[in-house]
């Protein structure tokens, strides 16, 4: 109900602007005690996925709060986890603004923002500071300005930090907007980079006494060939989750509309389809030796099914909650119900 007086101003407002709002709302609203987790959220059974327990599948997706400082009013929405970053080692502005995009007539949004964030070290800062005790992902990148022939160094060194205060890492190689990023998802980077992070998560973990799961976020720009490719790699690099899918180049389903053409990636709605596809043609091919938690275009109960059924374990949602708000979690809580 809230939600629904504030959109109309917060529409109003360039995106990122009413992105920082938003949040600051939530804060004062979790604050005041004003948040509470609908009934529904604590109805579900929980599933154990990367050996984790889930208290529901429903998740927020990595790029909403991007550098933790929002945890405890996440949580109070009734996820069942959250997934914050995506966090580069060093901080970084991102990409000049504006750089994130409304198109409203297709419940969708395009984003150049380029990592922006404030570094490992806040966001180490923040998560101590919270008050969540649930199940937390840390998401995490390579800084723009680091050579590509060097990006595992920024990923060795980012998963050091944050193994610790992470009930699982996600390792980001599929955002669009930092150059040559996407490269990494051929066939020997991506063996050679997840190879050198399934040793560093090995040491770790027998320091720390746990295993830490690894998530790999894919893109869902990957032909069939390259995605049975990566699948495969996932299994022999013994990855522990895939995330299907990041943002897409493609302007499917957005053509001709205000925003349309905006260069970065595109989420939302028209993200649907093509996700679905993503997270079947890996359930065939990883025949259930691997989780996958489904994302992109979930906007509502159906389609949260629908990749359930497609093959997925756990959902994720980011570019919806902007459109439908909180009252999203608690229509795909029932749904699954």
């Amino acid at each position: 109900m809230l939600y629904d007086l504030a959109k109309p101003l917060l529409f109003a407002l360039d995106a990122e602007r009413a992105h920082h709002i938003g949040l600051t709302g939530l804060d004062l609203a979790a604050r005041s005690g004003l948040l509470k987790p609908p009934a529904s959220s604590q109805n579900l059974p929980a599933r154990t996925v990367m050996g984790l327990s889930f208290p529901n599948p429903v998740g927020l997706a990595a790029g909403l709060d991007k550098n933790g400082a929002h945890i405890d009013a996440m949580a109070a929405l009734g996820f069942g986890f959250l997934e914050i970053g995506t966090v580069t080692p060093r901080p970084q502005p991102g990409n000049p603004q504006p750089r994130l995009f409304r198109v409203p007539a297709a419940e969708a949004l395009i984003n150049r923002m380029g990592f922006n964030n404030q570094g490992v070290d806040a966001l180490l800062s923040n998560v101590r500071s919270s008050g969540h005790r649930g199940i937390l992902g840390i998401n995490i990148g390579k800084n723009f300005d680091t050579p590509i022939e060097r990006a595992a160094e920024d990923y060795l060194n980012a998963f050091r930090r944050v193994h610790s205060l992470a009930s699982y890492v996600t390792v980001n190689i599929s955002s669009p907007n930092t150059q040559n990023l996407r490269k990494l998802q051929e066939a020997a980077e991506l063996t050679a980079l997840l190879g050198s992070l399934a040793r560093l998560r090995d040491e770790c973990g027998l320091a720390q006494g746990r295993h830490i799961p690894i998530a790999v976020k894919i893109a869902p720009d990957l032909s069939e060939g390259e995605l049975d490719d990566v699948a495969d790699i996932l299994l022999s690099q013994r990855m522990d989750a895939v995330i299907a899918t990041n943002t897409t180049l493609s302007r499917t389903g957005v053509e001709g509309l205000p925003n349309g053409e905006q260069t970065g990636g595109l989420s939302g709605r028209p993200l649907r389809e093509r996700s679905l596809q993503v997270i079947r043609q890996l359930s065939r091919r990883l025949e259930g030796r691997l989780p996958i938690i489904g994302v992109g275009g979930i906007g509502d109960g159906d389609s949260a099914k629908a990749a359930l059924d497609a093959g997925a374990s756990l959902v994720q949602v980011y570019s919806a909650l902007i459109y439908r708000g909180p009252a999203l979690i608690d229509e795909i809580c029932r749904a699954l119900a």
